[in-house]
């Protein structure tokens, strides 16, 4: 991409995620124009993994909790972001952004894209799946067995993902609730994906297995105008089970706190608000900056009282939009791997 391509596609991006003030990256923006989350609305796959352009802002989201043969924890991190520049869901008003990560003992790598819709150097398929911006590509013949590659200067990664049990909508039926006054946003998960691959990184390759998580989600406004940022887990528990978990943070202190527990065989039980506590435990300073990298989390009606800790506390994306995002190890009642993001930090 040239440097004229680049300032292009900030500016492109900037615009359509102004004034943070507004919800964190702009997310309390105004819907005027673009669709709307309905509660009534079930998934159809393969058609919903594919875009939604009449809403404002979507995403394809993967994490992975990884091993090398001596038991070294990685951890990394693919995403593609598209976001409508203005309603009427034509491709040459999307913009899209990706972040692509790697998480090793030797730091904390991470890269960024941006492109113009309607330019073919980024975009998603259903069918066949393909995802993809420049050379980063999520694809494969459908969302469960998936290739998955990314690159930055000092990383790539190389990595073949297959899960063997249904995709798990959030919230009730997919309609995920994030406030009080009702925002909400499509949302699925596909949390069983086996992981095995290659990461490249400054010392050389190394050969991983693992676990992974895929989130897709869309919507129009997720936040309200006062939310300022948001804690979320993704955990792979020993035994099966899985349980997402987030909790919205508002300027007057409060925070409101939904998830998900998922049975290991793929069923769903919708936790209502405030159901799962989120307590930070211990703090680390991240990029200038008091990041909570520990947690306690509880859900009384799994018997679960477990601590969250992140593996690398230094995890910090450095992007357009900063925020953090790591690998967890969970201990307690239950234990574990998963991912943690958190922003507005």
């Amino acid at each position: 991409m040239s440097v004229r391509a680049v300032f292009a596609a900030l500016a492109i991006w900037l615009t359509a995620t102004q004034a943070v003030a507004q919800g964190f990256a702009g997310l309390g923006q105004t819907t005027e124009g673009y669709a709307l989350p309905d509660p009534a609305t079930r998934f159809t796959y393969p058609a919903d993994h594919g875009s939604h352009p009449e809403f404002r802002i979507e995403w394809w989201y993967v994490t992975a909790n990884l091993q090398d043969a001596d038991g070294t924890p990685y951890g990394i991190q693919w995403t593609l972001f598209r976001n409508a520049i203005r309603p009427g869901g034509a491709e040459a008003d999307q913009g899209w952004m990706a972040h692509a990560a790697l998480s090793s003992p030797g730091g904390h790598y991470y890269a960024e894209r941006f492109a113009r819709g309607a330019s073919g150097q980024a975009g998603v398929m259903a069918e066949p799946f393909e995802a993809f911006i420049d050379e980063w590509q999520m694809a494969g013949p459908d969302l469960k067995t998936i290739r998955l590659t990314a690159q930055g200067t000092e990383f790539h990664y190389d990595l073949q993902l297959n899960a063997d049990r249904p995709f798990v909508p959030q919230g009730e039926g997919g309609f995920s609730v994030k406030s009080e006054a009702g925002q909400a946003s499509h949302y699925y998960s596909q949390p069983f994906y086996r992981v095995t691959g290659t990461l490249t990184l400054p010392d050389g390759a190394v050969e991983v297995t693992g676990q992974a998580w895929l989130d897709r989600e869309w919507s129009s406004q997720p936040l309200t105008e006062t939310q300022t940022g948001w804690d979320w887990i993704s955990l792979h528990l020993n035994g099966g089970d899985k349980l997402m978990g987030y909790r919205l943070r508002d300027r007057d202190g409060s925070a409101y706190t939904v998830g998900t527990w998922i049975n290991a065989d793929g069923t769903p039980e919708p936790l209502a608000p405030g159901q799962l506590t989120m307590n930070a435990t211990d703090w680390a300073d991240v990029a200038d900056r008091q990041v909570p990298v520990g947690w306690d989390v509880t859900l009384a009606e799994q018997a679960l009282e477990i601590n969250v800790d992140a593996v690398y506390p230094q995890s910090w994306m450095g992007t357009l939009i900063p925020y953090w995002e790591g690998p967890v190890r969970v201990t307690g009642s239950h234990e574990g791997v998963g991912y943690l993001e958190m922003s507005g930090y």
